[in-house]
């Protein structure tokens, strides 16, 4: 093995880590969320990404940035969302293939009860991350990112 070949198994390897700390925590949020209020992950990340526009409303392709889905995801996301009557869309005055999403009353509160139990749910999956040897680097590496911001 060469050193090119060195350097793509660090990066593998780096990557695997990333992955089983991403579903570590992403286990930890679904269990919690979904019990607590019937959230999944990616749906509070939606009225996550929606409450931080400060009342403004979001258009589609950036929610789906935000939430990291593809198009498609997104509007049956928003449909069932909105189904639920926890945000609603909105066409755009001055591009009527626009459309904008933003939440509902019942969506914030929904949204203030849940974080809580999200911001909770992630501090323990990442103290268990933090115990094990091969996550706690990217554990600590996550606190240096939220210490810097």
């Amino acid at each position: 093995m060469g050193i090119a070949d060195d350097a793509v198994e660090i990066r593998a390897r780096g990557w695997r880590t990333m992955a089983a700390l991403h579903a570590l925590i992403e286990t930890e949020l679904e269990r919690s969320l979904a019990a607590a209020t019937g959230l999944s992950a990616v749906e509070y990340t939606v009225l996550d990404a929606l409450d931080r526009q400060d009342g403004w409303h979001m258009r589609m392709q950036q929610l789906a940035r935000a939430a990291a889905l593809s198009p498609s995801a997104t509007t049956r996301l928003v449909n069932r969302l909105e189904d639920r009557g926890l945000l609603t869309r909105i066409l755009c005055a001055d591009d009527r293939r626009g459309i904008y999403t933003e939440l509902t009353a019942t969506g914030r509160e929904l949204y203030e009860r849940a974080r809580p139990v999200h911001d909770e749910a992630l501090e323990r999956a990442l103290a268990e991350a933090a115990a094990l040897p091969e996550l706690l680097p990217l554990v600590d590496a996550l606190h240096d990112v939220a210490r810097v911001g």
